[in-house]
C-alpha cells in the first residue's frame, strides 16, 4: 500500500538492492524530500489500513480478554464476536479506539516503515553490492519496530483500553470519552509514566512482528523480482500477503 500510494520511481520500497558507492555525496534536497515523503506515505497507508481492519482488531482484543475470564464465553469466533458487538453496542462500537489507532499508525507505522530503508543501509554498509542479507533485514526491522513503538506506546495503551470497554449500563458515562481525553485522564490519575505501561513486552511484540513483516516482505519481493516479475502492484500485493501471513504466525504468541 505504501508503494501503491507513491509511484514506483519515488518510493523507496523494501526489496531495493543497495549498490556499492565509494564516497556518497551529502543528501540532496530531493533525497531529503524522498525520505520525508516515504514517512508520510507510510503513515497514510498504515492509517488507511487501520481504519479498514480495526473491527477485526476490536474482536481480537475482546476474545483475548475473554480467555482469562470465568463463566461461559460471551464471544465465539471472530465473526461471531463482530456480530455480538454490533448487535449489543451498535456497529460503531467496532471502531472503538480508531482515534488512538490512527495516532499509533501515524507514529509507529510511519517510523517503522519510513526508517526501515535508512537503517538497513546503515547496517549493510556503504560499499555493499547486491541484495541485503536476510539477517540484516531482520535486524533493521527489529530496530525500527523498537524505536517506533517506544514513541507510540501511549497510543497503544489507550487504543486497547477503549476497545476493551464493553456495553455499559444505561446512563453510565464512558471512562474515556475520546483519545485525547484518555491520555489526560491516565496521566492525571496514574501518572505520566503510566502511559508507557507494558513498554518492555510491547517493544518485544512489535519489534518481532515488524522484523517478521518487513524482512519477509523484502525477501518475498526480491524472490519475485528475481523470478522475472515486474515491480508493480501485483508484486507488491503478493509480497504484502506473504509478509502479513508470516507476521501473523510469528507474532501471535507474543501478542
Amino acid at each position: 500500500l505504501v508503494c501503491w500510494f507513491r509511484s514506483a520511481q519515488s518510493c523507496v520500497s523494501p526489496g531495493r538492492q543497495t549498490t556499492g558507492r565509494m564516497s556518497p555525496p551529502p543528501p540532496s534536497s530531493g533525497q531529503r524530500n524522498s525520505f520525508v515523503g516515504n514517512l508520510a506515505a507510510s503513515a497514510f497507508s498504515a492509517s488507511f489500513a487501520e481504519a479498514c481492519t480495526i473491527p477485526l482488531d476490536t474482536a481480537k482484543v475482546r476474545l483475548q480478554l475473554q480467555a482469562g475470564s470465568s463463566g461461559p464465553p460471551k464471544y465465539r469466533g471472530m465473526l461471531g464476536t463482530v456480530a455480538t458487538v454490533a448487535r449489543e453496542e451498535g456497529a460503531a462500537a467496532l471502531w472503538k479506539g480508531i482515534g488512538p489507532g490512527i495516532h499509533r499508525q501515524v507514529l509507529f507505522g510511519g517510523l517503522r516503515i519510513g526508517l526501515y530503508e535508512p537503517i538497513k543501509d546503515l547496517y549493510v554498509g556503504k560499499d555493499h553490492v547486491g541484495d541485503v542479507p536476510l539477517h540484516l533485514k531482520v535486524a533493521a526491522g527489529l530496530t525500527t519496530g523498537a524505536v517506533g513503538i517506544t514513541i507510540a506506546s501511549p497510543t497503544d495503551l489507550v487504543k486497547v483500553r477503549m476497545q476493551a470497554e464493553g456495553k455499559l449500563p444505561e446512563g453510565a458515562p464512558r471512562k474515556y470519552p475520546s483519545a485525547f481525553k484518555a491520555y489526560g485522564i491516565i496521566a492525571k490519575q496514574e501518572g505520566v509514566a503510566a502511559l508507557w505501561t507494558g513498554l518492555s513486552p510491547n517493544i518485544m511484540r512489535n519489534a518481532i512482528i515488524n522484523a517478521a513483516e518487513l524482512a519477509s516482505y523484502d525477501q518475498v519481493k526480491s524472490s519475485l523480482l528475481s523470478a522475472g516479475m515486474s515491480d508493480g502492484v501485483p508484486c507488491h500485493i503478493l509480497s504484502g500477503l506473504g509478509a502479513g501471513f508470516v507476521a501473523c504466525v510469528v507474532g501471535s504468541p507474543v501478542d
